[in-house]
């Protein structure tokens, strides 16, 4: 019988965790021959472009630029972006339109790794919920190895589901000690319903020993195929997969560690700046920082952000500016020009630094590595992680 090649792939958005992934995967389980990439859409910050840079160097291993179309190749764009920009009539993307992430993340992936089964490693950390606009194609698995549960949401689902029961449950009792079985006997049996829920399941079941639930599930998937692909997922192709014995769960602090140990160190644009506003008549000195990786215009920036692309990369900011025309605009409820202006300027200086002082005061020490998990709950991905 033929082996199946499964490839290994981690995206490099030029954020903090999927350079923290990767190095972590490079050196927690060099075993892995996992593939690097980075898909570029022209109108990232230079800070983004420094952080893959030097990130190449230190894996001893070339990440792969990907681009949807050549810049002054396949289209007379000067970007990526402004092609699809063209192509879609100058609407400019928005989080219920987000073209930019399907046509100048994705699609560009997708298209690279074709058909062959693969299996995506993604960088959302133990400290956040949430599962991240990623690749639905059927060939492509998703692995999570900085979460408590490594599986993505459709799998997890599937194998604590009362209809999988039986079968989750043979194979848990296969790979478990007596007494791992035995504490996990009543979770096990218990069917899901509103009193006992997915999420509860999947806690009780991890509180026990993740290392055996990984287990169970990594025999449920060389087992059955998935029911919508009515395929062996591209984990359960392989005769071992090291991930499952992983129980290490990553927060912000660990990544921020893994960059600085290792050289490549974080991103510039997360380092703080200063700015000064006027608080009840008094000179009040604020820091502010970008808190995302993504294109320089994107539209998951907070006011504060824009502020700080203003005044820090001013060349930039009149280009995302240049993009606001025909009516379209970055923000709902006002222009980049109207935000640019000295009175707002102020106003939203004055709005932060108010909130970070309330933040300081309930949480006794609001950081700027708390006021970037504030906003990483919103997003692509594809783009920011």
């Amino acid at each position: 019988m033929k082996k199946t090649k499964v490839r290994h792939v981690l995206g490099i958005s030029g954020g903090k965790d999927s350079a923290a992934l990767a190095l972590y995967l490079k050196t927690r389980h060099p075993e892995l021959d996992v593939d690097y990439y980075t898909c570029d859409t022209g109108r990232e910050l230079q800070e983004t472009y420094d952080l893959i840079d030097r990130l190449d160097i230190t894996l001893g291993k070339p990440i792969e630029r990907l681009v949807a179309v050549r810049p002054k190749i396949d289209t007379p764009h000067e970007s990526t972006f402004d092609h699809f920009l063209e192509k879609f009539g100058g609407f400019l993307p928005s989080s219920t339109a987000r073209w930019c992430t399907q046509s100048l993340k994705l699609k560009p992936f997708e298209e690279h790794i074709g058909d062959e089964p693969t299996i995506s490693y993604v960088g959302i950390r133990g400290d956040e919920d949430r599962e991240g606009y990623i690749s639905k194609k059927p060939n492509v698995q998703s692995i999570f190895p900085f979460r408590r549960n490594i599986w993505d949401e459709g799998l997890t689902l599937e194998v604590l589901s009362n209809k999988s029961r039986e079968k989750f449950n043979d194979c848990y009792g296969e790979i478990a000690s007596q007494k791992k079985l035995k504490a996990a006997q009543y979770y096990l049996e218990t069917p899901i319903s509103m009193k006992f829920t997915s999420k509860q399941k999947l806690s009780a079941l991890l509180e026990v020993s993740v290392k055996t639930f990984n287990h169970a599930v990594f025999t449920y998937i060389k087992r059955y195929e998935d029911p919508n692909t009515r395929e062996i997922r591209p984990v359960g192709l392989l005769k071992s997969f090291p991930l499952v014995e992983n129980e290490d769960v990553l927060k912000l602090d660990d990544i921020f560690q893994i960059l600085e140990d290792s050289g490549v160190g974080i991103p510039a644009y997360y380092k703080e700046r200063t700015y000064l506003v006027e608080i009840d008549g008094e000179i009040k000195q604020g820091t502010y920082s970008r808190s995302r990786s993504g294109c320089f215009f994107c539209f998951y920036q907070q006011k504060i952000e824009w502020v700080w692309l203003y005044e820090n990369h001013r060349e930039l900011f009149e280009k995302a500016k240049e993009y606001e025309k025909d009516g379209y605009k970055w923000m709902d409820n006002e222009t980049l020009d109207q935000l640019s202006s000295p009175d707002r300027i102020e106003a939203i200086k004055k709005e932060h630094y108010l909130r970070m002082q309330r933040g300081i005061n309930k949480r006794n020490n609001q950081s700027w590595k708390e006021e970037i998990m504030e906003a990483e709950g919103i997003g692509c991905a594809s783009c920011f992680i």
